[in-house]
């Protein structure tokens, strides 16, 4: 597994981490239809940390989920996994927000055909994101 691909599986983690704790899904007895999306999201962070195919689509699907259904939740969600899973996620990201993600990406390509192994995405998207 990339470092890329582990930065966002460990996003992914986070994100669960935060979700459980928030309504409705920290109450005594969440509904069914709760406990089913958190058992999807499950499903995916084992399905991304075994590089499954099928992530990227089922990925998709979670988070415009995750957008439609608990809309108050979606601060929680970090603007890489949107990327990351890209498709339809994208509506949910301005352009401006596209192009620095596009920026990253093409850096990362050409870290790698030119096998330069001391290209950093982390720190790559700190200074693209502004974050340093």
């Amino acid at each position: 597994m990339t470092p890329y691909h582990v930065f966002h599986l460990n996003f992914l983690k986070l994100t669960y981490n935060n979700l459980i704790k928030q309504e409705p899904f920290n109450f005594e007895a969440p509904n069914s239809a709760d406990m089913e999306f958190l058992e999807r999201y499950r499903t995916l962070v084992e399905d991304v940390a075994r590089q499954e195919e099928h992530i990227y689509e089922d990925g998709q699907h979670l988070m415009l989920h995750l957008v439609r259904a608990y809309p108050h939740l979606v601060p929680l969600i970090p603007r890489d996994l949107l990327w990351y899973f890209g498709g339809d996620c994208l509506h949910y990201m301005p352009d401006e927000e596209i192009a620095i993600y596009q920026r990253l990406d093409e850096m990362r390509h050409d870290a790698e055909q030119r096998g330069d192994e001391s290209f950093r995405y982390e720190e790559a998207r700190a200074n693209l994101l502004g974050l340093n």
